[in-house]
């Protein structure tokens, strides 16, 4: 009966600890504690073997504090003491920490810079709002209340899509996106950088790519199925990333223990590209920078080793730019016409041996072959290759990892195979669709409907998998493309608090992710957003009054 009574008591304790801590992702252990921690002028130190990356992430939260509270941080090497301590503990998983907030001390344990940056982030959650200021604000208690967390993400890949083909943002807003995913502690940006209304990346061996593909003559006027008018104005001049700038982003995010992984999507949504280099085509040209969205039937020519030759110079290149393990092919919506009707493929098929079966054309096993060279390049770089959910049509390259867009048939598909996957379904995540059914108060969007309280709901995980095909989900990912999206304001009014709800799916335990709790701090967490500059969504917020 005492065990009983103790475990009663411990359950009362956790839900009275996520009922009060707003953390979001919330975290997979809280205790609250009597009493508080005062910040101002506290000092930080670093204890055992903290890297250089560690130790910058240290020095930079304590200039935070020190412009905050308008008292000054120091940084001190050596043993723990009073002051807020970075523990190094081997013995901790890669992005797991424990957060200890005494009277006297806070100590963070960690093993690793993402270890140690999760523990802050949660940490300036539980701080005042104006921690996210950039500025010293007067009149602010600058105090923390006492607590024990213990944490760990449910999966290692938690990810957000940010296509900057149809519409260029520039460095400075992808800086921006980074810090709004380090606080929900994202790990992974994935970049979409190339399509077939613009090529957004220098490649020296094709210096034409960005010099002619960057740019389209016009660009459509409202919605695709709706509109055929066009605004008459060249889209793109100097709208594209030199490689210098690449590496300071990519150096950017890896101080914040973030992964960028490049999307050069091929072999269809390449009309940028072909534009640059008509030879690459099946047909030969002339070509131009799509002007509309949707699918192009002109796609690069397999057929020829040139166009071969192209593609495994550009992911040289690529490599040489993203250390990240992941380069992402694309390899969705490539429509076969062109390649049917092409001497040049069809002599490759022949070449190949490649033969229809029941469900696919000698084309889409075409397409195999080109993810298969794209794989085994990749492997001799040290890479992975991942594709979206079309490359399980024909045969699946043996190492390749799934991106499930089209639900999540295509996932449940690969780890049946025994394939890794990451579970990114239109129907829960795609961040570009709306966020209201009153479509026509709000700015143009592509279509559908994906409300915070929808993308919050989604389990990767389905009836279907065994335990052993569960461990091939690597994790989850939002998309948020911008055919419709052309300025900061309104991709963070599309990213905006959805990406909160993203993070728990994505961080906490089955167990942890309970909406009601999530939609009692959703207020806080639009207020930090806000207090940051940013421009969140608040529909939300009327769920929230009507609860």
């Amino acid at each position: 009966m005492r065990k009983i009574f103790l475990s009663c008591v411990l359950a009362v304790m956790a839900v009275s600890a996520y009922a009060k801590v707003t953390i979001v992702p919330y975290p997979q252990q809280v205790v609250e504690n009597e009493g508080s921690y005062k910040l101002a002028g506290v000092s930080l130190r670093s204890v055992g073997a903290i890297d250089e990356r560690t130790q910058a992430l240290v020095e930079r939260f304590a200039a935070e504090l020190s412009q905050a509270t308008g008292k000054s941080s120091k940084v001190i090497k050596g043993k723990a003491g009073k002051g807020i301590n970075f523990i190094y503990d081997q013995t901790m998983a890669e992005e797991a920490y424990v957060l200890n907030v005494g009277t006297k001390s806070i100590d963070i344990k960690a093993s690793s810079l993402r270890g140690f940056n999760w523990a802050v982030q949660s940490l300036k959650q539980m701080m005042p709002v104006e921690i996210y200021a950039g500025k010293a604000v007067e009149d602010v208690e600058w105090t923390v209340g006492c607590c024990q967390i213990t944490d760990a993400p449910r999966f290692g890949y938690r990810g957000l899509l940010i296509d900057e083909a149809r519409h260029f943002f520039g460095m400075e807003t992808i800086k921006d996106v980074l810090d709004v995913m380090e606080i929900h502690k994202l790990n992974k940006l994935h970049w979409h950088i190339t399509d077939d209304q613009g090529w957004r990346i220098e490649i020296k061996k094709y210096p034409l790519l960005t010099q002619v593909g960057s740019i389209r003559k016009e660009t459509l006027v409202g919605h695709l199925r709706r509109s055929t008018v066009y605004d008459g104005t060249p889209y793109g001049e100097g709208m594209w990333y030199t490689q210098d700038q690449i590496r300071e982003i990519v150096e950017y995010a890896a101080t914040k223990g973030i992964d960028i992984i490049p999307e050069i999507d091929l072999p269809g949504h390449m009309q940028a590209a072909l534009t640059a280099y008509p030879y690459l085509g099946c047909t030969g040209g002339p070509y131009e920078v799509w002007t509309k969205w949707g699918v192009s039937k002109d796609v690069l020519c397999i057929g020829k080793e040139t166009t071969m030759e192209f593609i495994l110079d550009v992911l040289s290149e690529v490599c040489d730019l993203f250390p990240s393990k992941f380069i992402h092919i694309g390899g969705d919506e490539c429509p076969k016409v062109k390649w049917a009707e092409c001497p040049h493929c069809q002599q490759k098929i022949l070449e190949l041996g490649i033969k229809a079966d029941e469900k696919h054309s000698a084309e889409h096993f075409l397409q195999s072959y080109v993810t298969a060279r794209a794989e085994q390049y990749l492997a001799t770089r040290g890479r992975r290759l991942i594709g979206w959910d079309e490359i399980l049509e024909g045969e699946l390259a043996p190492d390749a990892t799934v991106m499930s867009w089209r639900g999540t048939k295509g996932g449940e598909a690969a780890v049946k195979l025994g394939h890794d996957v990451i579970m990114t379904p239109y129907q829960y995540l795609y961040l570009d669709y709306y966020q209201s059914k009153e479509q026509d108060k709000e700015p143009l969007a592509i279509g559908g409907y994906v409300p915070v309280e929808k993308c919050y709901s989604f389990e990767p995980f389905t009836d279907e998998m065994t335990p052993e095909q569960k461990e091939h989900i690597l994790g989850v990912q939002a998309n948020l493309w911008t055919e419709y999206i052309g300025d900061q304001d309104y991709l963070e009014y599309m990213l905006l608090p959805r990406l909160s709800a993203l993070s728990e799916v994505q961080w906490c335990a089955p167990e942890n992710k309970i909406w009601e709790r999530y939609l009692d701090s959703v207020d806080e967490v639009i207020n930090i957003y806000e207090t940051a500059g940013y421009n969140p969504a608040k529909h939300v917020l009327a769920v929230q009054k009507a609860k």
